[in-house]
């Protein structure tokens, strides 16, 4: 699977916001060591997929041009605890002036590539793809996106621009489900249409109205089923809610071709990842 890393203007623009959040106009307390040179090794103290180490690179590098980050490791690798992920040499101000803003995307990222991963370990060798969603930190999305994809995972819609899905309350809005995925169609001719339902009497309107992609929102088992039969060869379809760690394996069994899960964002765990800096 190929992985897409966001732009370096974007990297850029979201590494300066952070440090300009956590420094402000001054690091009152790094002053005092202005004139040390240190090494500062970045390490794992649990399991885990790293994610993250470019932005790292970048945060140090924004402090001090001429710092030297040595990476050991690339993003998709695994984590032991007590693996060096990197070594960062300059001065000590630079270097404890970026740890934690470092650290945190470190932490953050690999968290949902890690966590991305369990889920797709789970559903290996079935048919279904692990989406994200967009439920993300606000101007974190393009990080977190790219870290699903670090994970095995897939991205759904990256936003409002890219994708027609209309969902209960666009349906609620426009009448029914039939209605809205003609006005649909009529003004995005050339998009694949998908539409959120509830049951498989909705399933079978959006069927009916040729719906490209049809998400199943919250519908149990036997549900999931029974529209993978009536659906086969008509329509893609998709899993979403409720998705867990033990129920994703039974619910990619069942044939559909996606399954989305906003927690691989949301509430993924940081993986612990410190940094020990010493003077040089």
């Amino acid at each position: 699977m190929n992985v897409s890393f966001p732009s370096p203007l974007l990297i850029e623009e979201i590494v300066q916001s952070a440090l300009k959040e956590d420094i402000g106009w001054r690091d009152l307390t790094s002053c005092l060591i202005e004139d040390v040179e240190a090494i500062g090794e970045i390490s794992a103290k649990e399991e885990g997929i790293l994610c993250g180490i470019e932005v790292a690179r970048r945060v140090f590098k924004v402090l001090q041009p001429d710092c030297d980050f040595k990476a050991l490791l690339k993003d998709g690798d695994m984590l032991l605890p007590g693996t060096l992920i990197a070594e960062v040499r300059g001065g000590a101000r630079a270097l404890l002036g970026g740890e934690r803003v470092a650290l945190n995307f470190l932490q953050h990222l690999s968290g949902i590539a890690t966590l991305t991963r369990k889920f797709v370990d789970k559903v290996q060798g079935t048919n279904a793809k692990i989406l994200a969603t967009r439920k993300t930190i606000p101007l974190l999305r393009a990080l977190e996106k790219y870290a699903v994809e670090v994970g095995g995972g897939y991205s759904h819609r990256f936003a409002l621009y890219d994708g027609v899905l209309l969902k209960n309350n666009h349906i609620s809005l426009v009448g029914d489900v039939k209605r809205a995925i003609e006005r649909a169609r009529k003004g995005f001719p050339y998009h694949k249409i998908e539409i959120e339902v509830r049951n498989l009497e909705e399933f079978r309107l959006a069927l009916e109205a040729g719906a490209d992609i049809i998400l199943l929102d919250n519908m149990d088992i036997a549900s999931i089923k029974e529209a993978v039969k009536q659906g086969k060869g008509r329509a893609f379809l998709e899993v979403s809610g409720g998705v867990s760690l033990e129920n994703v394996r039974e619910i990619a069994e069942t044939g559909v071709e996606f399954i989305s899960i906003g927690a691989i964002t949301h509430s993924a765990k940081a993986i612990d990842i410190h940094m020990e800096v010493r003077k040089l």
